[in-house]
């Protein structure tokens, strides 16, 4: 992994942390969410209805991925929703701090992925 994100040029470490979850738990794009799109009729969804829900769910997590859009009220799923930058849910995150880079490429995902024995996922937060 250390190979992955070399850190910054001025000294500053990479810092990588591992986290287990008992329920899902959100991966959340921080600051670069704009748009949420409803994969039933194509609205946006106000980001103020994700906010809080993330609020209501807080440490917890998500017992289910289970909703009702507020939009047309169609039923789906938190991880079907059209989000503008990745956003995801875990049981299992590996964050990784200052980087020095941008995107992983598709290939280095699925080394990672094949290393850890299931694909992954890449999520650029900005905090």
């Amino acid at each position: 992994m250390a190979n992955l994100a070399p850190g910054l040029p001025d000294g500053v470490d990479v810092e990588i942390d591992v986290d287990w979850y008992d329920t899902p738990a959100v991966v959340d794009c921080g600051q670069n969410l704009l748009r949420i799109g409803c994969p039933r009729c194509d609205a946006s969804i106000d980001t103020q209805w994700w906010s809080d829900l993330l609020e209501a769910h807080g440490e917890d997590g998500f017992g289910t991925l289970a909703i009702e859009v507020p939009c047309c009220g169609a039923a789906t799923s938190l991880d079907a929703l059209d989000y503008d930058w990745p956003c995801g849910f875990a049981r299992f995150e590996i964050a990784v701090w200052n980087p020095e880079r941008l995107w992983f490429s598709d290939e280095e995902l699925t080394v990672l992925g094949d290393a850890l024995g299931h694909p992954v996922r890449q999520i650029r937060a900005h905090i």
